[in-house]
């Protein structure tokens, strides 16, 4: 019995054929990949957000090691698919000498039985083989995908956080502006639900783009690059083995090959017309389900006051009307992906007959062998996959495009927050000078209007005024984070600069973590911790700095402003800016507290900014904002 192929010299063929295809591949995937980036919106967009870990000097040299890798294997399982066709091909030829000797007479039909039977168990012992080492294959390359995506997750994550977190851009980016007035308007990325960005949005385009890309799971259909080897390597086989076909009297040569081309070309452009509108629905959908997940956290986060309110009613009809919005908007997913899904599905089902059709007159006249029959089949319906890839993959490119566009959206907000104006900032050992200080409310009403003042060690000044006018605008403006300011700031560096806010921030940990904030408690000590804790009337928790809690929840708001106090006495800073420090605590605890600042750090400067009246005692000058840009600076008492 002939074999289809010469299974003796065929290891070295087909890695001959495995490099030559990777190297055409690769010079293809750097060359469509960079006019991608440079001509399309959503390829500028995805190099803006990932290209740092391809080029950057710290993560290209492994980067790009895994995407050769990756490259390889997935040609790889494209040259395994071929060899099972060839292998098919050997096995049904030999089943049908076997079927025709049983048919024969005499010696002719033993010989064709004997040859089925030697090509059948030759058969047999080929496909253990390449069964084995495409089982291999497809472990190697699961494994190998799990850690690029391991990697580029860890990078972008690091990278996207890092960026959220510099200059201040994960509060100041609620100020930019992210109008867009392209085509796609109605997709606005903003910078709603940063968290989700950050976790969910990176994790897909990390997976959906090794995926696309390369092949997932053995398959040699699913990844552009596979499925394109593919099409030109099934083309060849099923250009040798197709025939000619006369339509309307004209005799149309190989037309398996041109038949499938065109039907699987006029289903990818419909089923791109489908499918186009499930861009927009999939970016809402994220957008939605974040805000109604945010929601909820909302409740838990304020169930206290929810309960003393009795808002459940107003809570509910509240989560409802959101998860209203997410029910929606999956319900336009649905009937989009009906139609979308309805049409490749058909599609599908509908080209499986067509090389039985075409072929089976050539195999009435006895032309090919069963074997050239299903290896046409197999052919046909690798090349019909491949090319069908495109088309069944919108939605998930529809999904990676919705991602980017919010990972992008979020990098653009951070970017531009870096931009907007902030106070001119100048370092002065232990004093603090403002100069034609001005604060603006965002539609530009004049808050404060040419403040100036200096602040020597030991001295204290209280900020009062009317609730809106400024008082803690300007303590925001002088941190950095307003962006609607002027001015001149000097002021010590660094962190020998505090500034507390009036419901202190208390980080995941344990309590050590929360005292010591925002130095690590091995720079402070569990001792030093223990102390400041007694001396703020916190002796009931110097036990428990090892336990982790959401101590924002079990500590109550008045022991927090406790907490930020011990803060101060920790750090020690040469300037401290308290916002109402003392809201949550009682008089004779706030005189007792202020009493313990001024004798423990008696050159500090204290600005605090406060409504009560208690607090003028411990300052020695009061700024008072009287409204519309004016202020008024005078010794306590005068």
């Amino acid at each position: 019995m002939e074999y289809s192929i010469d299974w003796a010299t065929e290891v070295w063929t087909s890695l001959r054929w495995i490099a030559i295809a990777s190297a055409i591949s690769l010079l293809g995937l750097l060359v469509v990949g960079f006019f991608i980036a440079r001509m399309t919106r959503w390829g500028r967009q995805f190099w803006r957000v990932n290209g740092e870990f391809f080029i950057g000097k710290d993560t290209r040299v492994v980067a790009w090691a895994f995407v050769i890798a990756l490259l390889v294997f997935s040609i790889f399982g494209v040259r395994m698919s071929i060899l099972f066709s060839y292998w098919g091909n050997d096995l049904f030829t030999a089943l049908q000498n076997v079927g025709s000797g049983l048919t024969g007479e005499g010696a002719a039909g033993r010989q064709l039985i004997d040859a089925g039977k030697s090509g059948f168990w030759h058969s047999m012992w080929v496909f253990g083989i390449i069964a084995t080492i495409h089982v291999v294959r497809t472990l190697v390359e699961l494994y190998i995908g799990a850690a690029f995506e391991i990697r580029w997750r860890r990078w972008l994550t690091s990278y996207a956080t890092a960026d959220w977190m510099r200059g201040n851009a994960f509060y100041r980016n609620r100020f930019v502006d992210l109008g867009d007035d392209s085509k796609d308007s109605g997709i606005q990325p903003g910078i709603d639900n940063p968290d989700q960005r950050i976790e969910s949005d990176i994790t897909n385009v990390a997976q959906s783009s090794r995926l696309l890309l390369f092949s997932s799971g053995g398959s040699s259909t699913n990844g552009v690059i596979p499925a394109l080897v593919t099409i030109v390597s099934f083309s060849q086989i099923l250009w040798n083995l197709s025939g000619p076909m006369t339509i309307w009297g004209v005799e149309i040569p190989r037309m398996m090959v041109w038949l499938v081309f065109m039907y699987v070309l006029i289903a990818t452009v419909i089923a791109f017309w489908i499918g186009h509108p499930l861009i927009r629905l999939n970016f809402w959908r994220e957008r939605l389900t974040a805000n109604f997940r945010y929601a909820l956290v909302r409740v838990r986060d304020g169930a206290e006051n929810v309960a003393f309110y009795r808002g459940e009613r107003v809570e509910h009809d509240g989560l409802m009307t959101r998860f209203s919005a997410v029910i929606a908007n999956y319900w336009q997913i649905v009937f989009r992906n009906l139609k979308f899904v309805g049409w490749n599905f058909s599609i599908t089902q509908l080209s499986v007959v067509f090389p039985y059709l075409v072929q089976a007159p050539r195999f009435f006249e006895g032309r090919i062998s069963l074997g050239d029959m299903t290896q046409t089949a197999d052919a046909f319906g690798n090349v019909h996959d491949a090319l069908s890839f495109f088309r069944n993959s919108y939605d998930d490119f529809a999904d990676l495009r919705a991602s980017i566009i919010r990972l992008d959206g979020l990098e653009d907000a951070d970017q531009k927050s870096r931009t907007l104006p902030v106070i001119a900032t100048t370092d002065r050992d232990r004093a603090v000078r403002l100069t034609d200080v001005d604060i603006n409310t965002p539609n530009g009403a004049e808050l404060i209007r040419d403040l100036s003042l200096s602040l020597d060690p030991g001295d204290a000044l209280v900020v009062k005024g009317r609730s809106g006018s400024g008082k803690t605008t300007l303590l925001r403006g002088l941190a950095g984070l307003w962006p609607f300011v002027d001015g001149e700031f000097a002021r010590p560096a660094g962190d020998r600069t505090l500034f507390l806010s009036q419901i202190p921030y208390i980080p995941l940990g344990d309590l050590r973590t929360a005292v010591a904030y925002p130095a690590l408690p091995d720079d402070v000590g569990d001792d030093a911790i223990r102390a400041v804790l007694e001396r703020v009337f916190l002796p009931h928790l110097v036990d428990r700095l090892a336990e982790e809690e959401d101590w924002s929840k079990v500590l109550s708001p008045g022991e927090q402003q406790r907490v930020a106090f011990a803060r101060v006495l920790l750090t020690r800073p040469d300037v401290v800016f308290m916002d109402e420090a003392t809201s949550a605590v009682d008089e004779g605890l706030e005189y007792s507290l202020y009493t313990l600042i001024r004798a423990e750090l008696p050159d500090t400067i204290l600005v605090s900014v406060s409504h009560r009246s208690t607090t003028d005692q411990h300052h020695t000058e009061v700024l008072e904002l009287t409204g519309g840009g004016s202020w008024d600076l005078r010794p306590v008492g005068g």
